[in-house]
């Protein structure tokens, strides 16, 4: 049973030192690509490393130098990401940092490549490149936002403008559709206003045609008397009877004084 184990254990470590030669074998000959600029064939040799071993931080940073300069920053971020952690507690912590801050820089994610220098310079105060990216970004970032408040005051400005030149147009189209609908009551007034003159005119040209075809009924027409007022019987008969009493009084009176004058002409005859 010992001896058992013993072999198991000695396969493992035989195993576990073929894969580790393998994941050295392979880093080795990504880094000669790399330095050639064979940045293809570098990215083959660091997956195959880590195919051997998924946790070798060698291989994962490598390929992430390597993603950056085939301007793969997208990549370069995964696998920076994926040995930060570990690479930050040895030497090469700060220039895991440094090398994040440059391909964020490269994305214009200038916030998050300022907050990578920073922990760069926490591990490594003195290192001038790192400040001079820093500085860089931290410009970059200013910029950028300045720009970005430009933008927006333009874009405000050009949505004013289009609101003010919408608002115009609809002033003058409501303009012109008030101005159609003011002509168009005009020409239908008038045309109505000419249609009853027409109808007018029609009629009256139609009395003066009957009036000189019946000239008898023109004249009797004419000669006809005008209706009076309307008066009642009682008030009719009332009217008349007045008449008749003034007239008597008025003869009565004419006979008094014809029998004065004679009575006087009989005084003066004195016969």
């Amino acid at each position: 049973m010992k001896r058992l184990l013993a072999i198991i254990l000695l396969s493992v470590l035989t195993l576990t030192a073929s894969y580790a030669q393998s994941e050295r074998k392979s880093v080795r000959h990504g880094n000669r690509d790399f330095k050639k600029e064979n940045y293809q064939e570098a990215e083959i040799n660091y997956k195959k490393a880590l195919v051997a071993d998924s946790t070798s931080t060698g291989a994962g940073y490598n390929l992430a130098n390597t993603y950056y300069r085939m301007d793969n920053y997208t990549e370069a971020d995964r696998y920076y990401g994926s040995v930060v952690d570990s690479l930050a507690k040895g030497k090469h912590g700060s220039d895991v940092y440094h090398n994040m801050g440059n391909s964020l820089v490269k994305q214009e994610k200038y916030q998050e490549a300022i907050e990578a220098y920073k922990n760069s310079l926490r591990l490594n105060p003195e290192d001038m490149k790192t400040k001079e990216n820093l500085a860089y970004a931290q410009k970059m970032l200013k910029d950028q936002q300045q720009n970005q408040d430009q933008n927006q005051d333009q874009n405000n400005d050009q949505n004013q403008d289009q609101n003010q030149d919408q608002n115009q147009d609809q002033d003058q189209n409501n303009d012109q559709n008030q101005d159609q609908n003011n002509d168009q009551n005009n020409d239908q007034n008038q045309d109505q206003n000419q249609n009853q003159n027409n109808d007018q005119n029609n009629n009256q040209d139609q009395n003066d045609n009957q009036n000189q075809n019946n000239p008898d009924q023109n004249d009797q027409q004419q000669n006809q008397p005008q209706n009076q007022p309307g008066i009642t019987p009682q008030a009719a008969q009332q009217m008349l009877q007045a008449i008749q009493a003034q007239e008597k009084d008025t003869q009565e009176k004419v006979k008094k004084e014809k029998a004065l004058m004679m009575k006087s002409k009989q005084k003066e005859k004195n016969w």
